[in-house]
């Protein structure tokens, strides 16, 4: 048995021995928007045979199914293995050894303070052996006895005093020690670091000397793009910086290589879809059915100096800010929720994407690539019952497409039982809307005194009148709300409960309204030198002074701002990046703002911030501020006044745009319209004004309208 253990061990030193570990350099890096190709060199003397070697001190990230190795003249290849080798020790930087000296000399000086310490200890303790004075045949005088005394009080205060002070240094000195250490910790020492190996077996007929060339693709390495965007006047070109930021935490610094910026992407999927037949067929509630939904076209990549994200969720539908959107950072608990205006901000804990979700929409997951990062969600048609976020709960919606519609409402109030209150009111009137509908209410005789729901119309409370006086015909969906649910939304005025009716949309003539590779490299002249660590590298890789057509845009009716935009011709020429841009207007920073490529007109247009110098007021016309009654009709009459004002030294082009409402109701008519001098688009209610203004001029736009519905219901002008 003996001699089988000495034999294995002899083969396993064999072994061993025919795996040489060859040194290799790093000569090139091409990063990519996400990943890097890295390309070593070394040289190999290979004999007769076959033989391994093993590259040593590589990236622990290399993807190995992108290793190649090339020159290798007659030899060939039999086997290409990547491991991880998990006892290499940590190389030490000069930053490394200089704060680590440092601890040394400062131990050093603890341990001096430490000696002062026991020295002055010892003093003190022949001191106090030594107290005793005179003998038992000898007196010691008064005069000897006081300046005894004077000694020991005097020496025992100086000696604690010193003991003081070397323990004030020591601490001193271990405070500083602490620090250090905590900057030895922001450069990730440990003793043992995990790196990577190539082990290439190679056969040969004859001995060769070969200088090979090894390529693989490694992650946790980038680059995104920013600009800079300075505009030095409304009648000058715009001056742009093309910006390439690099990271890499690869496990291996790159020291004065060449680099090559890449705007391609390895992992992108790049097989071609095949387009299969879709069959349809008739589903139940309870079919497992999943809509395919189309990759989306997105090139934003991730952009790691990226701490804070804010922006404004809306529905790519009308375009109208969803409040109650969840926006969380990807693998993580930490997210927010929009606000009523859609709006949100998140401070960022070192994930990549944010996923934003909603109920009835479909889910966008983005890479955090922008501190402004603007999202519309898509409706998610295949939704079967639609579930709406309520307060801290949910209420199933239903209406009269859906199955059972008939009997939901008493199904829901009565398995809800909403806190047994008597609804008399809501179940005469519901009673008789749609035919077949019966609304029983479980508890309605238990209660003695009367008390009723609150009644929500579309969003607005109405009252009990009102709600009676609701044509069967509008109503599209009804709602039942309890508890905490109703008083989430609705305070304690929802204390018995909230019935929400939702009516139709309609046309302007009543009709129902059904809701249902190619790539650029940049080749670095200059060597760069890139640490293993999280900071980036800023490399400038072009400049352009671009033609661009300038002129100013407001909307007062959202933002009395006056915002500079300027319009940019045969922008594909520059092989622009969607990125995040810094604005310089007239010698000062503006702000941030995004450029956004990925688009099919002819000029891309940029928000170049908001400019004081030009000024716009709406107003509301005192005269037109009043409602008149007809019979059963309410008519509000309004009338607008924009003001516009150039503070600025030279003419300018502006645009200006508000909206006349449109009903979606029959009842709600809205006439006598006057949009003066305007461009009105009648089918989405929006008028704009095109004006010039000479330097100190002033100009002023008025438009009208009157708005006439039912005296006992509310709109939402």
């Amino acid at each position: 048995m003996k001699s089988y253990v000495i034999f294995f061990l002899f083969l396993t030193a064999v072994c061993f021995a025919n795996t040489n570990e060859t040194k290799s350099s790093l000569k090139e890096v091409t990063v990519y928007l996400d990943g890097a190709q890295i390309t070593r060199t070394a040289t190999v003397n290979l004999p007769v045979g076959t033989s391994e070697y093993t590259f040593p001190k590589l990236s622990p990230y290399i993807q190995e199914s992108s290793i190649q190795v090339s020159g290798l003249q007659n030899a060939s290849i039999l086997s290409i293995n990547y491991g991880i080798n998990y006892l290499s020790k940590q190389p030490k930087t000069k930053e490394i050894e200089t704060l680590q000296e440092q601890i040394k000399s400062i131990l050093d000086q603890i341990q001096f303070e430490d000696d002062l310490i026991a020295g002055y200890k010892e003093e003190l303790s022949i001191i106090q052996q030594n107290r005793h004075l005179g003998s038992d045949t000898q007196v010691v005088s008064l005069e000897k006895l006081k300046q005894f005394a004077a000694y020991y009080r005097q020496r025992i205060t100086e000696v604690n005093t010193l003991i003081y002070e070397s323990y004030k240094k020591k601490r001193d000195y271990e405070d500083n020690i602490a620090d250090i250490r905590k900057q030895l910790q922001e450069y990730n020492v440990e003793e043992k670091v995990q790196t990577g190996e190539i082990k290439v077996k190679f056969n040969t007929t004859i001995p060769t000397a070969l200088n090979i060339t090894l390529k693989y693709n490694v992650n946790n390495a980038g680059w995104f793009p920013t600009y800079d965007l300075k505009a030095n006047s409304i009648n000058a070109p715009i001056d742009m910086q093309y910006k390439a930021h690099v990271y890499q935490n690869t496990g291996v610094d790159w020291n004065d290589i060449k680099v090559t910026l890449s705007t391609s992407d390895p992992n992108t999927n790049n097989e071609k879809p095949d387009l299969d037949p879709k069959y349809l067929k008739f589903i139940t509630r309870n079919s497992h059915y999943e809509r395919t939904r189309a990759t989306k076209s997105y090139n934003y990549k991730y952009n790691p100096m990226v701490q804070t994200v804010s922006g404004i969720v809306t529905s790519a539908a009308d375009g109208l800010p969803l409040p109650g959107v969840n926006v969380t950072e990807k693998g993580t608990s930490n997210g927010v929720q929009t606000d009523f205006d859609g709006k949100y901000t998140l401070r960022t804990t070192g994930g990549k994407e944010l996923v934003f979700s909603f109920v009835s929409m479909m889910t966008e997951e983005l890479p955090i690539h922008s501190s402004i990062m603007n999202v519309a969600l898509e409706e998610d048609v295949s939704s079967l019952d639609e579930v709406v976020v309520v307060a801290y709960g949910t209420a199933r919606k239903f209406d009269d497409t859906t199955p059972g519609y008939k009997n939901k409402v008493q199904a829901m109030m009565d398995n809800e039982n909403l806190d047994d209150t008597s609804y008399t009111g809501a179940v005469s009137t519901l009673e008789g809307k749609v035919a077949g509908l019966n609304v029983n209410i479980r508890g309605i005789n238990s209660i003695s005194n009367y008390s009723q729901p609150l009644y929500v119309l579309d969003g607005v409370p109405i009252s009990e009148k009102e709600f009676e006086n609701i044509s069967p015909n509008n109503i599209g969906s009804v709602e039942i709300l309890k508890g905490s649910e109703a008083s989430g939304l609705y305070g304690n005025k929802a204390s018995d409960g909230v019935i929400m009716i939702s009516t139709k949309k309609l046309t302007a003539t009543g009709e129902i309204i059904e809701e249902g590779v190619t790539n650029k490299r940049f080749e670095i002249q200059k060597a760069y030198s890139m640490p293993s660590n999280e900071d980036i590298t800023v490399i400038e890789i072009d400049k352009f002074s671009i033609p661009a057509s300038y002129s100013y845009y407001a909307a007062p009716i959202l933002n009395e701002n006056v915002f500079l935009t300027a319009k940019i011709g045969n922008w594909e020429q520059y092989n622009l990046l969607p990125a995040e841009a810094n604005i310089y207007f007239e010698g000062s920073y503006s702000g941030k703002t995004n450029i956004n490529p990925q688009t099919t007109t002819d000029t891309l247009t940029v928000s170049l911030g908001v400019d004081p110098n030009v000024v716009v007021k709406r107003n509301q016309v005192n005269d037109f501020k009043k409602t008149n009654f007809i019979g059963n009709n309410r008519i509000i009459n309004k009338m607008y006044e924009l003001e516009l004002k150039n503070n600025k030294q030279t003419p300018i082009d502006i645009v200006i745009m508000d909206r006349i409402p449109i009903s979606q109701n029959k009842d709600i008519k809205v006439e006598d319209i006057e949009t003066g001098t305007s461009q009105y688009n009648d089918e989405k209610g929006l008028m704009e004004w095109k004006a010039v203004l000479s330097p100190g001029a002033t100009d002023t736009f008025k438009f009208s309208y009157s708005v006439k519905y039912p005296k006992y219901r509310q709109v939402n002008l």
